[in-house]
């Protein structure tokens, strides 16, 4: 078993959107922002009961280019561009099981968003260049069950459901939603290696996304393939600084009326960027864990390009 029992699985820090009404997906982005899902320990569910909590901050400024249409509210924008901060406090349970390798938890997120969105489109009140923004409770995000074996104390994998509801609000008339009015299901695997010697440790996650069709558009989002990978030099105990590099791949087309008229709108985006991390004990049985990271874009098709991409994080295990 793996001996850091007080390093949980983070899995659950949802590999989140950056909702822009509901964007290669409708709206240029769906639910996945590149770089974001991959966490220190990652494919590590604790081989004991904890309790952990994490408070997350991520901020993206950016564009698709004026000279492509974009479809949002089921019309076709020339071009796009969106600001967000999104919140989301995070609760993971480690259950007393008792299976040996294998160790089982679950998790629930509570996502606020405030987003600006700018598009050149005729929608509801809305024509010309124009500007809306909106704030509030975005769409949950749960786990019921992640399943975590451990090969060794260096190596670790874990599986997991994680599922959106479409609890947010939406408004198939407003060019900024806190919500996306559609459910996704991901199937995620997350694999950790640690090599103690030479003081590295690897982390990756890859899911893949389905979503239900957004009934106020007509549109159905095409399923996206995502994976995120992260390199991390251990310099002490404590403090670790490393590399992140991570994508986002549509695979098909997207469908619908005004995903036709845009030949399905398929895209793909690419991420990389530095990550720092410190870890600190509180008191005899708790840790805090910070991390902060900078992943810009550095090739994207048909979804948000964004060279001002931030994440902070902040992890409580009990």
């Amino acid at each position: 078993m793996h001996s850091r029992k007080t390093k949980p699985l983070a899995i659950a820090l949802p590999l989140l959107l950056a909702a822009v009404s509901a964007h290669a997906t409708e709206g240029a982005l769906g639910r996945p922002i590149s770089g974001t899902s991959v966490v220190p320990n990652a494919g590590i569910v604790s081989p004991e009961p904890i309790l952990a909590v994490n408070l997350a901050e991520m901020y993206l400024n950016g564009s698709v280019d004026g000279g492509r249409q974009v479809p949002i509210g089921g019309q076709a924008s020339l071009g796009i561009s969106g600001e967000v901060a999104f919140t989301l406090a995070t609760i993971m349970k480690v259950w007393d099981t008792k299976t040996g390798a294998w160790n089982f938890a679950s998790s629930f997120t509570l996502p606020y968003l405030w987003n600006r969105v700018g598009a050149n489109v005729t929608l509801g009140r809305f024509n010309g260049s124009s500007q809306d923004i909106a704030s509030g409770l975005f769409d949950i995000y749960f786990t019921p069950v992640i399943a975590g074996y451990h090969f060794s104390q260096t190596e670790h994998v874990a599986l997991s459901l994680n599922i959106w509801a479409p609890t947010g609000s939406y408004d198939a008339n407003a060019l900024a939603n806190t919500g996306l009015n559609n459910w996704t299901f991901v199937p995620q695997v997350a694999y950790t290696k640690i090599l103690p010697e030479q003081g590295w440790q690897f982390d990756v996650v890859t899911g893949l996304q389905f979503y239900t069709r957004n009934n106020a558009t007509n549109y159905q989002n095409a399923p996206l393939f995502t994976i995120d990978a992260m390199a991390r030099k251990l310099f002490t105990k404590s403090f670790s600084a490393g590399l992140i590099v991570g994508t986002t791949q549509q695979l098909g087309s997207d469908s619908g009326p005004t995903a036709d008229r845009l030949n399905g709108f398929r895209g793909h985006d690419w991420a990389i960027g530095p990550v720092i991390n410190y870890d600190t004990k509180i008191g005899a049985k708790s840790t805090l864990s910070l991390g902060l990271r900078w992943v810009p874009t550095v090739a994207s098709q048909n979804r948000m390009e964004s060279t001002r991409t931030f994440m902070g994080t902040a992890t409580l295990v009990f």
